[in-house]
């Protein structure tokens, strides 16, 4: 696989000394960079397919005419979240 390049970035010398003293262990600047990069990528495609869900719910809800109550979803995440801690316990 062919590698490509990021374009390089001009930075405050302090935001370069704050990523630099963050760094782990044998871990280098650019791969600290490319691991935000990626993380980065991952939530706004998260939070597009999130945004993208919610509207398609809402178009479901608009040609269907059901709708539910905050108290009624949030009871349901209530039963789910007691599903799973029961099943934690065995």
């Amino acid at each position: 696989m062919k590698t490509a390049s990021i374009p390089s970035l001009r930075v405050a010398p302090e935001l370069r000394e704050s990523a630099e003293r963050v760094l782990r262990d044998g871990e280098t600047l650019s791969s600290f960079v490319e691991t935000a990069i990626r993380d980065e990528i991952h939530h706004r495609d998260s939070q597009a397919e999130f945004i993208r869900r919610g509207l398609a719910a809402r178009d479901e809800a608009d040609r269907t005419g059901e709708y539910f109550s905050a108290d009624q979803v949030l009871a349901e995440l209530d039963d789910i979240a007691q599903q799973n801690a029961k099943r934690r316990e065995t």
